[in-house]
């Protein structure tokens, strides 16, 4: 217990998370929000129909993720909207990992919805460990996540409930401002993952 303490007292506050995203994206806002809007619109498209949503959907969200990895660590994020594609020359892998990550939290859902969130905030890291760790099966990187996680479930949700304004005032703009504010939250939750990895190393 102690040493998890000491742990979340090193890790940065969430608010110096969220500033260190801003500046992530500072710059990159165009092809931020145009990576969220093709997102968006072939998540609509395919996820109405249940086999694209889980064939497509499920390994395009995690190269969509990863778009924004590859943004805090200062990439190139000049072909941002192209890159979130690039999941599909691994198309095997990034399905497997993302539909087993979909069925273990459905499972855990369908328990009770309370377990259902913890674990799916205990496998919130899987994309990007899946990303920076190719040599790891699918079962051993939704692992790594939850090894990850621990101590830091609270915290990510904390970070994330701090976004609620925002998706409120997106009401009045009739979602359009989910453009922008996606990439924050996206930002945000890559550059999570970065501090975590720099303590889990």
């Amino acid at each position: 217990m102690e040493e998890n303490e000491k742990t979340m007292t090193e890790m940065p506050r969430n608010k110096e998370i969220r500033r260190a995203a801003r500046y992530a994206l500072k710059g990159n806002w165009v092809q931020a929000v145009l990576t969220t809007l093709v997102f968006t619109l072939i998540s609509g498209a395919a996820g109405s129909i249940p086999l694209a949503g889980l064939l497509v959907v499920c390994p395009l969200s995690f190269g969509f993720m990863l778009c924004f990895l590859r943004l805090v660590r200062g990439e190139d994020s000049s072909e941002m909207v192209g890159d979130q594609f690039s999941i599909f020359s691994k198309y095997g892998r990034y399905l497997g990992v993302s539909l087993l990550y979909t069925l273990y939290v459905l499972l855990w859902s369908l328990l009770l919805v309370i377990p259902g969130i913890i674990k799916s905030y205990s496998y919130a890291m899987t994309p990007y460990v899946v990303h920076d760790h190719p040599e790891m099966d699918a079962d051993d990187c939704i692992h790594e996540s939850r090894m990850m996680m621990k101590g830091y479930k609270w915290k990510l949700f904390c970070m994330d409930l701090s976004f609620i304004g925002w998706a409120i005032l997106c009401i009045f703009t009739l979602g359009i401002g989910l453009l922008w504010l996606q990439p924050y939250i996206e930002a945000s939750h890559a550059k999570f993952y970065e501090e975590l990895k720099a303590r889990r190393n």
